[in-house]
């Protein structure tokens, strides 16, 4: 499995320079084509007596020019260095999101940043969680200060659901490219030698896929965000057993 056609959602009116930063590193690192997406739900017009269309063909203008910028901005950073590039757009009266999920059809990785928008303008914004739940692919959310793919840890935040399961199993191919891979579960007292077990299967499956990974299962207390935040590295570490390689 590898990610062969990625596909890059373009927030409009905005420079969108780190996001195609990374989606650079992306198609070089996994020899992928890429496929850049904008779109845009012109404001609904109710007409009257004595209305002008001056402002709907303002507006369409307006929308034009931003989605030539934006495929602009598109090409110009990826011609040079993707051999393989597309483009799609759109300004229709249905949401946006709709318009990504359906198109992401084309792709085995959606890449997006995060809004800077109004989350509350549906005719730009693209509200992140509603995409994650309706393209029905892998989403990469690339943070505002990337600027290129670092993959030396990686945590997999595990429960076992049939969603953690599609999830990684999608990110496989940057598993196997990441130096360091920690298996992460958070379980209530009495669940940890459960939590342990379903992590040491998931470890030896890995494994068998080339992966390596350490497994953490901490104990739920209060606050499972802290709990993840630590086992990420970034707060107090728990005590921590290493998997053994099929």
């Amino acid at each position: 499995m590898t990610y062969s056609t990625l596909m890059v959602h373009l927030e409009l009116g905005r420079s969108n320079g780190v996001l195609l930063g990374v989606a650079v590193d992306f198609a070089k690192r996994f020899q992928s084509a890429v496929i850049g997406i904008a779109g845009c739900q012109p404001m609904q017009m109710y007409y009257a007596e004595g209305y002008s269309g001056d402002i709907v063909a303002q507006e369409q203008k307006g929308i034009d020019e931003e989605i030539k910028a934006a495929e602009s901005e598109f090409r110009s950073t990826l011609s040079s260095k993707v051999d393989r590039l597309e483009w799609r757009s759109t300004a229709a009266y249905g949401p946006v999101l709709e318009f990504l999920a359906h198109e992401a059809r084309a792709a085995d990785l959606v890449l997006t940043g995060i809004a800077r928008g109004d989350m509350f303008d549906s005719s730009r914004a693209v509200n992140t969680g509603g995409l994650v739940l309706q393209v029905a692919r892998p989403v990469l959310i690339v943070p505002l200060a990337a600027r290129e793919l670092r993959l030396e840890q990686v945590l997999i935040g595990w429960k076992d659901t049939r969603e953690s399961r599609r999830a990684i199993t999608d990110a496989l191919p940057l598993l196997k490219q990441a130096a360091r891979v920690t298996l992460g579960a958070i379980a209530a007292e009495e669940d940890l030698g459960n939590a342990r077990a379903q992590l040491a299967d998931v470890a030896h499956w890995l494994g068998r896929h080339g992966v390596t990974a350490e497994q953490v299962a901490s104990p739920s207390i209060s606050d499972d965000a802290n709990a993840l935040w630590a086992l990420a590295g970034l707060g107090r570490r728990p005590h921590r057993r290493r998997c053994i390689r099929p």
